[in-house]
This record gives C-alpha cells, structure tokens and sequence, in this order.
C-alpha cells in the first residue's frame, strides 16, 4: 500500500494540474468570467469574502457535527439491539434498506415546513442521509465476528456482555470505521442540501444568494469551502481510526 506522504503528494499534484488546466482554458478560451471564473479569481474573491465564508462555513459545520453525532447515536443503538435479537435483524435491515430509496431533496423541504428554519430539520436532513452506511456496517460488523472465538469465551463461562465486548465490538470496529469514512462524506452535502431548502446561514444558503447575484466566483469558492470541510472531517476519522483501531490499519497494509 501506497505511503500516506506518497498518496498526499499524488493528490496534491493531480489537483494542481486540474487548476492549471482549468486556468489556461479561461485564459485562453472565450469564456464569460461570469460563466467561469479561473480558479485565480475564485481563490481571490475567496479570500475578499472570508469572513463571510467563515460564518456560513462555521454554520454548515455545526449542523453537519451535530447530525452525524446524532446519526452515529442511534445507528450505535439500533446495531447494539440487533446484534442482541437476531430475528428482529432480518425484518428491520430490508427496512433500512428500502428508506435509500426515498429522495433527500423532496424530504428536506417538507422537514423545513414542519419543523421551520432552525436547527431541527437540517440536523435529521443529515442524520436520515448518513444513518444507512453507518447503521449496516455496524450490523455486518457484529455479524462478522467468529463464532469459534464467541464459544470459547461461552465454555470459559463468560456472560454475553463479556462475549460482546471482547469478540464482536473488536470484530465490528474496522467496518464501523470503514462505514464512518463514507457517512461523513455524505454529512457535509447533507447539511447543503438541508441549507438549500431552507436556512438562515451555511454555506447552501451562500451559494444560493450568490447564484442570484450571478457571483459564480463566489459560489465556486462555497464549494470549495465544503469540499474542505469534507476532506477534514475524512482525515479526522482516519487519525481517530488509526488510534482506536490499529490492526485494522495493519490488516489494510497486508493486503496492500
């Protein structure tokens, strides 16, 4: 497996061609600034428009923790319930499954009328998008632990909260992780698409006062805001990873 130095530089270097492509194209092509600005206009109006940035950016944060916290919550419990009654797992998964298919941006409007502009209906917008992939990789990783290792502690006389403790919470970790890489990448555009809606700040609700303004700069530099925002709370969940689960690290690095 590639280094993490080695796997950075590589992405920072892609993402400087792409700039660089993307500037001598506007440089050299007929293109309206208004249509698309170079990424050296965006990142300078970016930096005029900071403070403003920072206070949507500040905003569109806080719904995003507040709802992955309460997603992580209850996926935790629901999991936990599962895992204790098997029966009721094969019913209510297929349901888990079945509540992907109802659309966020028709969901979200109706959450803004019933619940209003504060903070209630954007955080469920971002718990009802990340709970899935965090709720079924808890699920699949309870189910996952051996069940040679499950019997050895029942014969040594150990209760299940000690089996549950010592072989399926270990078992399930790696997944769990893998689960929260991908639902905190879901979390940042859940809160936009939340701000669309409806909001007072974020950065969904900077986007769509500056596309009315037909400041295309600046609603490009609020999708860089998110993209930032997103790319920290993944390397975030990669550092808490490597402490809390270090051999499942180590297991990625065989297999690579």
């Amino acid at each position: 497996m590639t280094d993490v130095p080695g796997r950075a530089l590589a992405v920072g270097v892609g993402g400087l061609a792409l700039l660089g492509v993307w500037q001598v194209v506007v440089a050299t092509g007929d293109v309206a600034p208004r249509l698309l600005p170079s990424p050296a206009r965006v990142a300078q109006q970016a930096w005029t428009h900071r403070d403003a940035l920072a206070t949507h950016a500040g905003a569109t944060l806080t719904v995003t923790l507040v709802g992955f916290a309460v997603s992580v919550a209850v996926a935790w419990a629901l999991a936990v319930t599962l895992d204790r009654l098997p029966r009721l797992r094969t019913g209510v998964v297929p349901l888990l499954v079945a509540s992907q298919t109802v659309p966020v941006l028709v969901v979200a409007p109706l959450l803004v009328l019933w619940f209003g502009f504060g903070l209630a209906p954007k955080v469920l917008v971002v718990t009802l998008v990340t709970f899935f992939p965090v709720a079924l990789g808890l699920v699949e990783g309870f189910a996952a632990a051996g069940p040679g290792a499950s019997a050895l502690l029942a014969t040594m006389g150990a209760s299940r909260w000690q089996e549950f403790v010592h072989v399926r919470l270990p078992a399930a970790m790696p997944r769990f992780f893998t689960a929260l890489r991908i639902g905190v990448t879901y979390a940042v555009v859940g809160a936009v698409v939340a701000e669309y809606a409806g909001a007072v700040q974020g950065l969904g609700t900077y986007m769509t006062m500056q596309r009315a303004a037909f400041r295309t700069d600046l609603v490009l530099a609020a999708v860089g805001a998110c993209a930032a925002l997103t790319l920290a709370l993944y390397a975030l969940t990669c550092a808490v990873e490597r402490v809390v689960v270090p051999w499942g690290r180590a297991r990625r690095v065989r297999r690579g």
